[in-house]
């Protein structure tokens, strides 16, 4: 089994991001908007999806399916990203201008993805 190193960091990475959504999930009830409800429940499926979307990337079988499945992941939280930017208390004190910047961020992460849909 022959996976890219690149594969390997986008694994690894969803696979921390969807564990630290257990170890300090104050910190992501902060961003969800208030809009949505049950900001539990939506932190506990984003970041089980993590973790198994990115295990499953490490599965050639299951790689396209994980990929799209991020996608659709990456798409789905893009209104808390807009959140922060919008919300000085879910800002975490960043500055706007690395707010902004994460925006079109979700746009290269989602192009990641889909490098490995096929």
């Amino acid at each position: 089994m022959n996976i890219p190193w690149h594969l390997y960091l986008m694994a690894f990475l969803y696979i921390l991001a969807g564990i630290n959504h257990f170890r300090k999930p104050g910190m992501y009830f902060k961003i969800i908007p208030p809009q949505f409800k049950n900001p539990k429940l939506i932190n506990n499926l984003s970041g089980g999806a993590e973790i198994i979307l990115g295990a499953l990337l490490f599965l050639p079988v299951a790689k396209s399916f994980a990929a799209w499945g991020i996608i659709a992941l990456l798409i789905a939280v893009f209104p808390a990203n807009i959140y922060m930017f919008q919300n000085k208390k879910a800002s975490f004190g960043l500055p706007n201008w690395i707010l902004f910047v994460r925006l079109p961020l979700q746009f290269v992460l989602i192009f990641w993805a889909y490098q490995y849909t096929c």
